[in-house]
């Protein structure tokens, strides 16, 4: 019976605990009605398992209107914090801006989607493939989610670091392995991402951190964001491990395309809400669709593309480093987006919630 009586004391405490941390996320901070506490204590459902120093910045876009929420988890509990300034890295979420670039540099008439690649390199690829520019956006070129060639082992704090050009080149010309039927598969690849903003810099004539400044950074007024995170010091959150231990940031070479950026809620905010201008035929070329991967999934050049049980469409891409993950999908039709960046580990074993969080506040967006 003590036993017992025990056990639903604790249940009893830990549910006015919950209840606690729920009201604290949600007293107060409605923010026009969008975060409610039905949504705050989904936050908390979704994050409860993370360790301490953990903490999330968020965007909610409803029906074009951002409104910005941060939490922070410490001492075992999950507190409002303001960081939606502050920088995390956005890992993958990358790639949809490399394929923004080559959206632009196509409606410029400097390239097109379907053309060939190789002759914008200085080197011939193994065996003569015929690599489009659509096929490296789109993950159909075949090429494989890394090189053989890149020792993850040797530096796993900072793996893609000592990946530079000449083992790009060794890669192409003396490794190249393609996928079997390329041509009919979609085959999401960190190397295809990454050979895309190698080739456009090339085109360009400038290096791929330029590009991304002067054709998108500033023009969607993004100040904080950049590939080096020197230049964003004093506003960075660090990364943390599994553990909740502070980890190094990722730094990319050759690879930049495939993941380098860093950047906040709010600018992420923005390049969220220029989606929603019909009048934007580079973004509208992203968000065009070039490929079926299944029934009610298809890839444009970068985003994922989602039909919902409404029959409307997401955007959306993920992303994900040693230190941090990161989610953004946008609803074009109702001009909802939700961004989610945290230092919440790709590794650990529970970082697929950012994922579930961000598409639950968007369903909940009504």
């Amino acid at each position: 019976m003590m036993q017992r009586r025990f056990l639903l004391t604790v249940l009893v405490l830990f549910h006015v605990c919950v209840e606690a941390q729920i009201n604290e996320l949600a007293n107060g901070q409605t923010f026009d009605g969008i975060i409610t506490e039905e949504k705050a204590g989904f936050i908390f459902q979704k994050t409860a398992q993370f360790p301490n120093n953990i903490e999330l910045a968020m965007a909610i876009i409803f029906d074009g209107k951002p409104v910005f929420y941060g939490v922070k988890r410490e001492n075992d509990t999950l507190k409002t914090t303001v960081n939606h300034r502050k920088v995390f890295e956005v890992g993958s979420i990358t790639k949809v801006f490399t394929a923004t670039l080559l959206a632009g540099l196509v409606l410029e008439g400097r390239i097109s989607l379907n053309e060939d690649i190789a002759p914008y390199l200085n080197f011939e690829l193994k065996g003569n493939p015929e690599i489009t520019f659509e096929q490296l956006a789109n993950h159909t070129s075949g090429l494989y989610r890394l090189p053989s060639n890149m020792e993850l082992f040797t530096n796993p704090q900072n793996p893609y670091k000592a990946y530079d050009d000449e083992k790009l080149e060794e890669y192409l010309t003396e490794k190249l392995k393609l996928a079997p039927e390329n041509e009919k598969r979609y085959n999401y690849s960190n190397l295809g991402a990454g050979l895309l903003g190698f080739v456009l810099s090339k085109i360009e004539g400038l290096g791929y951190h330029q590009m991304l400044k002067e054709r998108i950074f500033s023009k969607y007024q993004m100040a904080r964001s950049t590939i080096d995170n020197k230049e964003v010091e004093n506003i960075l959150v660090k990364g943390r491990d599994d553990k909740g231990k502070e980890v190094s940031n990722w730094d990319f070479d050759v690879f930049a395309g495939a993941g380098a950026i860093l950047s906040s809620a709010e600018d992420l905010s923005k390049f969220a809400m220029a989606q929603f201008d019909e009048g934007n035929e580079e973004l509208g070329l992203t968000r065009k669709s070039t490929f079926s991967i299944s029934d009610g999934q298809a890839i444009g050049l970068g985003w994922h593309i989602t039909k919902t049980e409404s029959r409307n469409e997401w955007v959306w891409h993920n992303g994900g480093t040693g230190g941090y993950r990161s989610c953004m999908v946008v609803d074009i039709g109702k001009k909802n987006a939700v961004v989610i960046l945290s230092n919440v580990s790709a590794f650990h074993q529970n970082s697929n919630k950012i994922d579930e969080l961000c598409f639950g506040l968007i369903e909940l967006l009504k």
